[in-house]
């Protein structure tokens, strides 16, 4: 009776690692495919930020290493009836954005707390568009000085998965002659976010 158990242990635990393993087969495919998907989008002179001498001998985007701890669970708190705000930019615009709700979650040993954002002002293209702009301290150093950006889908549930290896830079990293939220002060992380874009010129 021992033995049998402990073959059957062998086995859960074996079959826990494949799907382990396959799991992370399959998060780093899309998140190749995420990629390659933003790499066309830089190189397509009809949609890319890039000043037209950098498109010319772009590539690909500089990424750090994908790293699945930085694929994160976190959990999502409602804010009902938040007022909206002007979020300040790179330049005198003003967008108005209502906080949506806030995501807690674990980096290392660490728990954050980050808001994220809903337009304010009802646009039909950004239905169901909720943004989550942070800063962290690799901002300057390997990463854009002004904070990275990721994109989430409406409606959240009470656990959201947050992958910072999707993280983006604004488009005035690549171009000045945009206008690009700046990450409010309550959007900073007080750790190294080593996971996706690095900044585009050292």
């Amino acid at each position: 009776m021992f033995a049998l158990r402990v073959v059957v242990v062998l086995v859960l635990s074996i079959s826990a690692l494949v799907l382990q393993a396959q799991d992370t087969i399959v998060w780093r495919d899309s998140l190749d495919a995420y990629w390659a998907r933003m790499d066309a989008e830089f190189a397509d002179s009809a949609h890319s930020p890039l000043k037209s001498e950098d498109r010319q001998v772009f590539e690909h985007l500089h990424r750090f290493p994908a790293e699945h701890s930085y694929c994160v669970e976190a959990t999502f708190s409602a804010v009902a009836h938040a007022e909206p705000f002007a979020m300040k930019t790179s330049t005198t615009r003003m967008p108005m954005y209502k906080v949506h709700g806030t995501l807690t979650f674990q980096l290392g040993d660490r728990e954050f707390s980050l808001p994220v954002y809903e337009n304010a002002v009802p646009n039909p293209a950004y239905a169901y568009h909720l943004f989550l702009p942070f800063t962290d301290l690799t901002n300057g150093e390997e990463s854009y000085g002004g904070g990275r950006y990721l994109d989430l889908q409406a409606p959240l549930g009470p656990t959201v998965i947050v992958d910072f290896n999707k993280a983006y830079n604004p488009y005035c990293a690549y171009n000045d002659r945009y206008s690009c939220p700046i990450p409010p002060i309550e959007n900073h992380v007080d750790a190294e976010v080593r996971a996706g874009v690095l900044k585009f010129h050292d």
